[in-house]
């Protein structure tokens, strides 16, 4: 028996599994644009998903320590909007501080460079800004890349300490070290020499 819409939705929703964030585009190979419509709209009537801004919704996410839902994942926001709109992107230093704990304050407004046009939006009581500009870590494959990279360089040489490189080494997954230490080969040598005290096996930094 044929998977209805709704269905083929769901299972990739799940696979993605809690805090995804997703648009419309995210299924376009899986029906038509119409038929994917009705389905998100079913699914967000019956509360399965949930309309973060219009034309993004998310898996909400759930804190078993609340027993209830968690807000947005503002960098999946941000990477559902690149992936719905065909920009590149990659985090300000200040913002991927803050997404991999390095930062403790939450800021008002987080700001992804982009090479798209200058965009805002307000996801809840946070603003989220993307900035055009000329993208000079685009390269990297993997996500992670981008992230580790720009919040290295927006600590400096100086500002980093033993305590952020195990932060960041306890964010990544460790089935990752290896791809990313491929991935960032090309960093300035000093933010390299940092990425491989976080991807080191034994974990000492």
């Amino acid at each position: 028996m044929a998977q209805s819409t709704e269905q083929k939705l769901l299972g990739k929703i799940y696979g993605k599994g809690r805090g995804w964030v997703f648009s419309q585009k995210d299924f376009a190979r899986l029906a038509s644009r119409g038929a994917i419509d009705i389905a998100l709209h079913r699914l967000l009537a019956k509360g399965t998903i949930r309309r973060v801004i219009r034309g993004i919704y998310d898996y909400p996410p759930y804190s078993d320590l609340l027993e209830a839902e968690m807000g947005p994942d503002i960098d999946q926001v941000a990477g559902a909007l690149a992936r719905k709109f065909g920009w590149r992107i990659q985090p300000s230093g200040p913002a991927a501080q803050n997404l991999l704990g390095l930062s403790t304050q939450v800021p008002a407004m987080y700001v992804f460079l982009s090479d798209g046009p200058d965009r805002s939006y307000e996801i809840g009581t946070t603003s989220l800004a993307f900035k055009h500009t000329a993208l000079k870590e685009a390269g990297f494959r993997y996500h992670e890349s981008a992230l580790i990279v720009q919040a290295l360089k927006s600590l400096g040489a100086d500002g980093i300490r033993p305590r952020g490189i195990a932060r960041i080494r306890k964010w990544l997954d460790p089935q990752l070290r290896g791809k990313i230490l491929a991935d960032t080969s090309t960093a300035t040598g000093w933010v390299y020499a940092a990425i491989r005290k976080i991807c080191r096996e034994d974990g000492d930094g």
